[in-house]
């Protein structure tokens, strides 16, 4: 007799197996072994019962996330020292850096409005930031094999970066606005901290990896770029798993129907209702331009003023990974306890110390003790912001405030970069350091003012 089996309940199908014929088939690895457990756990988190096709989904972006950060870990804190290899100067560092982020402010308005046009948001993911962005790695590996003249190379890897941040940024309004329909409300903090909490395990193993890699792979031939081709191509590798990952997840039905015709000035009449949003774009703005001023800079003063090595920049990051995942779990617990606003504020007022600490190191093993607490009170940032901006962006304009919101944010990393790598050459790496610091204490300043308060006001009208 045929059973119907409620929508909200899922149950794994046990394969069969016959051991006197198993061992003549192609032998496969059984996924099942290390996905049950997964699923089980996510469905654990959830406070009602989920359908198996969110489960499933909700594994994949999980995936996602992991292989990206080994991914990102293969790349992201080397492409400086990439350029470095080649001789740039800190005003070349400083343009590689601005570059990418003018590519990426570029990228988002296209990129919202290409969710217009398609009408759906994983096509848009997959292909930009998962596809085209990708591939850009596997030219980062191989134009050594073509180019050996180091200005003509510097001016490559500006131009690749530039190609990789438009084409991530691109698929960032599409990425953000699937991810607050594809994960539930009250399974946010427990999820995206968990997915984090992976996230983070890969930085801590791949950074201090890939450094070792580039240590050794640079004297294994007669390049000087040998280990930096390896890591590329491994990042190359780890990133297509993380879009194939990306791929697998059904593309939840949007909380708002995607208007397919954009009206002019439908956005700036919604942020109107919404002047805490307006407030926290304000304060992105001055809180980014301070990251950038100095944020490109602190590995190039490790190398050029100290001498550090790949390995050590490498073993450096892995410490931010580290206390990064004891923050991950204290956070993500404040977050639901005490909530989104109250992680910010406590976290974006002591991040101003981390950069005020570079002034005073002699070694670059004083870093330890700057990256300690940097990577726990990161942790906690970083988890408090995505939620914030998932919470004020108004859901009818998602797309288009995200990237409102993320223009800013790389405008603004645009000029800090540029006049960073400026003041370093003119003055000190010591005054950017300074000035870093300064600004993002008065970030938080005006985020209290202009985004704290209407919200608080508005909530408590609500009541």
């Amino acid at each position: 007799m045929a059973t119907n089996t409620p929508k909200n309940r899922w149950h794994f199908m046990q394969r069969r197996s016959n051991a006197t014929v198993d061992h003549l088939r192609p032998q496969r690895w059984n996924w099942t072994v290390i996905l049950r457990p997964l699923d089980r756990g996510l469905a654990k988190q959830a406070v009602e019962p989920l359908p198996f096709a969110q489960v499933r989904s909700l594994r994949f972006f999980w995936l996602d996330g992991l292989f990206a950060a080994i991914s990102d870990n293969f790349y992201v804190g080397f492409v400086t020292l990439y350029a470095l290899a080649y001789g740039a100067s800190n005003g070349q560092v400083g343009w590689l850096t601005a570059v990418a982020n003018l590519a990426g402010a570029l990228a988002l308005f296209p990129g919202a409005r290409l969710i217009e046009r398609v009408g759906r948001r994983k096509p848009v993911v997959v292909w930009s930031g998962g596809g085209v962005a990708r591939l850009t790695f596997l030219a980062f590996a191989f134009f050594p094999f073509f180019i050996t003249q180091p200005q003509a190379a510097i001016l490559c890897i500006v131009i690749l970066e530039g190609t990789r941040a438009f084409m991530a940024n691109l698929a960032n309004p599409a990425w953000t606005a699937m991810v607050a329909d594809l994960v539930p409300m009250q399974l946010r903090g427990r999820y995206l901290g968990s997915r984090n909490l992976a996230m983070g395990v890969a930085a801590l193993v791949v950074a201090p990896l890939a450094g070792r890699i580039i240590s050794l792979g640079n004297n294994w031939g007669t390049s000087h770029v040998t280990g930096y081709q390896v890591v590329f191509i491994l990042a190359f590798i780890f990133g297509m798993i993380s879009t194939l990952s990306y791929q697998r997840i059904d593309e939840p039905e949007p909380s708002a129907p995607i208007d397919r015709q954009y009206q002019r000035g439908a956005l700036r009449q919604t942020l109107r209702h919404y002047p805490w949003f307006i407030g926290l774009v304000i304060s992105a703005f001055v809180w980014n331009m301070s990251l950038q001023v100095a944020g490109p800079f602190f590995n190039v003063y490790l190398v050029n003023e100290m001498n550090a090595s790949a390995a050590m920049i490498g073993l450096l990051a892995a410490v931010s990974s580290l206390t990064a995942l004891l923050g991950q779990q204290v956070f993500g617990r404040l977050l639901d306890s005490k909530g989104t606003l109250w992680v910010q504020q406590v976290c974006g007022f002591l991040i101003p110390v981390l950069p005020i600490g570079w002034m005073f190191i002699t070694a670059p093993w004083h870093v330890i003790f700057i990256n300690t607490l940097g990577g726990f009170i990161w942790a906690g940032y970083s988890l408090s912001n995505f939620n914030l901006l998932l919470t004020f962006t108004p859901e009818e304009q998602r797309p288009r405030a995200v990237a409102l919101y993320q223009t800013a944010v790389f405008g603004s990393a645009v000029i800090g970069p540029l006049l960073g790598g400026y003041l370093a050459d003119a003055i000190s790496y010591k005054l950017i350091f300074a000035l870093s610091g300064i600004g993002r204490l008065s970030a938080m300043v005006l985020f209290m003012v202009f985004t704290v308060r209407p919200y608080q006001r508005r909530e408590n009208q609500k009541i």
